[in-house]
C-alpha cells in the first residue's frame, strides 16, 4: 500500500477522535474528506494535488449540509437547571443592598449575598436578573 494512504487513514482517525470528543459534526465532514482522499491514494498515489483537492471539495460541501443538520438534531433544554432557575425568580431582602458593598437575600429558603444599581431596603422584593459565582444581582421588584 501506497504511503499516502496511510497518512489519509491517520487523518480519519484522527478527525474521528476530534469528532467525538467534540460532537458538533465539524470534524465528521473532515473525517468523510480524508477517506474519499485515501480511496483516491490507493488508486492514484502519486496524484497528491488531487488527493488533497478532493479531501478540501468533500469536507467544503459536506460543512453547511452538516451545520443544517447539527442545528436539527441538537435543542436547547427547555428546563433550566442550578443557578440558572433562579433568574426572574423574587427573593426578600434580609440586609439592606448598597451598590458599593452589596446586601443579602433570602430566595426560596437560602440566603445569597446580592449586589444591586441602587439601595435596597431590608423587607424589599427583589428580583434576580443574574448570577455570577455565589452573588446574585438584583432589581426591585415593581
Amino acid at each position: 500500500m501506497p504511503d499516502m494512504v496511510w497518512i489519509w487513514l491517520a487523518a480519519v482517525v484522527i478527525f474521528l477522535i476530534l469528532e467525538l470528543a467534540t460532537p458538533t459534526l465539524i470534524f465528521a465532514c473532515f473525517v468523510a474528506g480524508s477517506l474519499v482522499s485515501g480511496v483516491i491514494s490507493f488508486i492514484y498515489p502519486e496524484n497528491y494535488y488531487l488527493q488533497i483537492g478532493i479531501f478540501v471539495g468533500v469536507s467544503v460541501i459536506l460543512l453547511p449540509l452538516t451545520r443544517s443538520l447539527a442545528k436539527k438534531i441538537t435543542k436547547e433544554s427547555p428546563q433550566k437547571s442550578n443557578v440558572d432557575a433562579l433568574i426572574g425568580k423574587v427573593g426578600l431582602v434580609t440586609k439592606s443592598i448598597d451598590p458599593d458593598v452589596g446586601g443579602q437575600i433570602r430566595i426560596e429558603g437560602e440566603v445569597w449575598m446580592a449586589t444591586a444599581n441602587e439601595k435596597i431596603d431590608e423587607g424589599d422584593k427583589v428580583t434576580i436578573t443574574s448570577v455570577s459565582g455565589a452573588k446574585v444581582h438584583v432589581e426591585r421588584k415593581t
